[in-house]
């Protein structure tokens, strides 16, 4: 029986951060650098969207596109857009069939079992650059962060398939398990805004 990974608790976390983001710090930076808070949330709207497709096989322009290939932006509405998609997101990867064959994501075609972790730890580090761009406290749950880790440690250490992310920053031995995600995915775990 495939292993199905459940989304719910991380996408209303995230939900729950979006929420408590103010229009004011739509313009706000976010330790991804080419983002601003604006941008990430947008980016946030499209991939749930996109890898709630790819969780059905739904195969086309939402799951054929390169989310690189323009910066995104919200919309009016896009609070009621988001919550909607990281509904159906964790919707559509509590079903086993999800998980099975293969499927699309981000222009690039992959085993869905990967697909899907892809599509939490997504969740997982967003979640994070929100929380530390708007000044939010920032729990995921440990179940969310193992999967993220486990994803992350071979790509950081120069698997085949390469690195998705920018070089892993070096932290403690012991240090908590969020700060080691983050790490591997190439951000500072004391990222804070700047000062102007």
């Amino acid at each position: 029986m495939t292993e199905t990974i459940d989304f719910a608790a991380q996408a209303r976390l995230v939900s729950q951060l979006a929420a408590r983001t103010a229009d004011e710090q739509l313009d706000a930076p976010t330790p991804c650098e080419a983002y601003a808070v604006r941008h990430l949330l947008g980016h946030l709207v499209g991939l749930a969207a996109a890898f709630q497709h790819a969780a059905r096989k739904d195969l086309g322009p939402m799951t054929s596109t390169d989310p690189t290939a323009t910066v995104p932006d919200v919309e009016s509405g896009w609070r009621t857009e988001l919550d909607r998609n990281l509904e159906g997101m964790a919707e559509a990867w509590h079903a086993p069939d999800a998980w099975e064959g293969e499927t699309q994501a981000g222009g690039v075609t992959l085993p869905a079992a990967i697909a899907g972790r892809i599509a939490l730890n997504e969740l997982v580090l967003h979640g994070w650059d929100l929380a530390r761009a708007t000044g939010q406290e920032y729990a995921p749950d440990t179940a969310s962060l193992g999967v993220s880790y486990a994803l992350l440690t071979p790509l950081a250490e120069g698997s085949e398939s390469g690195p998705l992310f920018g070089p892993p920053v070096t932290v403690a031995a012991d240090a908590p398990l969020l700060d080691q995600v983050v790490a591997l995915s190439g951000r500072r775990p004391d990222w804070t805004p700047p000062t102007s």
